[in-house]
């Protein structure tokens, strides 16, 4: 066990949280016996699964049913309480992962990798839940050069609007483009998982504490006083860590409909 283990495991637990936690997992445990009691496995995931559950937390299920059954995403309250089931056949969560992997954010990884498995009739949610972490721990592959290119290009021209505008709104709006493509670029480098809303900032900081929180901080600031410097410094550290800014010689070529600044990846490596 490692030292922070060990710590933990001496942390006083809060009465009310080990409450709320308990009654959750028996909440999710009824609802699988009355809606599910054929499934080949359920995992539950999420801040009851990390024993983080408040009385209004809600329940997230990832629910994995014979083939020949429904591949969906479903919301429902059960006993007063919010409930995201994603129910899915084995080709379906074979496609999920494919689909999280290629989006680089690992979001169905991630609940078979840390979620509570509740019930597995075949075994089969222990394998999703080992291939999971394999694929956790392996991690997205490497954006490919051309889109690392575009992500400079843009976080640069966005740095050059970011230094120049003065209308507080456009700044804010800059600065958000500021912040998603410098993050796209320092999780890149780390070939660390992405997020969308509050898991980005905690992608950023598990991937890399100091750069990391440089960039939050510095939009941080920059939202709550209208300074850009800490976020200019911050997202220019990022650029001269994966290639430098990119203004002159930037040139790209596509045809049809494919946008540019979609991310695509390389093989793995």
């Amino acid at each position: 066990m490692s030292p922070h283990a060990a710590d933990s495991a001496h942390q006083p637990v809060d009465p009310a949280v080990h409450h709320a936690v308990h009654h959750a997992v028996d909440q999710a445990r009824r609802l699988v016996a009355e809606r599910f009691p054929d499934a080949l496995g359920v995992v539950l995931a999420g801040s009851t699964a990390a024993g983080r559950a408040t009385p209004t937390s809600d329940l997230d299920l990832a629910v994995l049913v014979e083939d020949g059954g429904d591949t969906r995403r479903e919301t429902l309250r059960f006993e007063g309480r919010l409930v995201e089931l994603f129910v899915h056949t084995r080709g379906g969560l074979a496609e999920i992962f494919a689909a999280d992997l290629a989006s680089r954010r690992g979001v169905m990884q991630r609940m078979y990798a840390e979620g509570l498995v509740l019930s597995d009739r075949t075994g089969a949610a222990a394998r999703a839940k080992a291939f999971a972490r394999a694929e956790l721990h392996q991690g997205p592959a490497a954006l490919d050069a051309a889109t690392v290119e575009t992500r400079r290009y843009v976080l640069t021209d966005a740095l050059d609007d970011l230094a120049d505008v003065t209308d507080p709104v456009e700044r804010l709006a800059v600065a958000g483009t500021v912040l998603g493509t410098a993050a796209d670029l320092l999780l890149d480098h780390h070939r660390a998982w992405t997020g969308g809303g509050k898991w980005l900032p905690r992608r950023l900081l598990e991937a890399d504490p100091e750069r990391g929180a440089a960039l939050l901080n510095g939009h941080r600031l920059l939202c709550e006083h209208g300074d850009p410097e800490a976020l200019l410094e911050a997202a220019y550290q990022v650029l001269a860590l994966t290639g430098g800014p990119l203004r002159e010689g930037y040139a790209r070529t596509w045809h049809g409909a494919v946008d540019p600044l979609t991310p695509t990846t390389a093989p793995r490596r």
